[in-house]
């Protein structure tokens, strides 16, 4: 029996916040679905932003990986480097809020098996999104994975982290349909804008 107790998964403006995690230059050649995936996190960025949920945006090893990708639209928010497999620790400021119940999770790689890097001189790269999703649950966080702007450069390593984020509690979701649980009702005042 899990110490909190169960909830529905329906995660509110004012107690989520949306993590966005390591949508860097490096990752546009080999992840799968690359474009599609940042582009379905820009839309729920763009939503979250007209709902009022905060938003943290993540950079592995950017002097290696480079920098978060334009498209993104998250220029104004600051880049928390790191070196961590898990956003947790980038986040503690944020996660420290005890109105904070909700994550909201999207990026690459979504798996945290260590894959070979495409060159020699750069270091193995391991997915963020499957331990930042433990990490947050064990810390008794719901975790919302938008599952349409979550990828690997493997699809079976996808897969199975998606498996695995939900065998651990995590609520599998869309990027629409994250929005939809946000705003709750077609009468709230901002969902034409959404």
């Amino acid at each position: 029996v899990p110490p909190w107790p169960p909830r529905l998964g329906w995660p509110l403006p004012g107690s989520s916040v949306l993590f966005l995690c390591d949508l860097q230059e490096r990752f546009r050649g080999s992840v799968a679905a690359f474009p599609q995936i940042v582009a379905v996190a820009a839309r729920l960025l763009q939503g979250c932003r007209i709902l009022g949920v905060p938003a943290l945006v993540t950079e592995q090893r950017p002097e290696v990986l480079g920098p978060t990708v334009p498209e993104l639209g998250a220029q104004d928010l600051p880049r928390l480097p790191k070196s961590a497999f898990s956003m947790a620790g980038a986040a503690a400021p944020l996660l420290g809020d005890p109105k904070i119940r909700s994550v909201l999770l999207c990026g690459v790689e979504a798996h945290a098996c260590v894959l070979p890097p495409q060159s020699p001189k750069f270091p193995p790269i391991s997915g963020v999104p499957q331990q930042t999703a433990l990490e947050l649950r064990a810390r008794g966080l719901d975790v919302h994975v938008a599952a349409d702007a979550v990828s690997s450069r493997s699809q079976v390593e996808r897969a199975l982290a998606l498996a695995r984020m939900r065998q651990a509690g995590a609520y599998l979701s869309t990027c629409e349909s994250l929005l939809l649980l946000l705003l709750r009702d077609a009468a709230h005042p901002k969902f034409r804008q959404v």
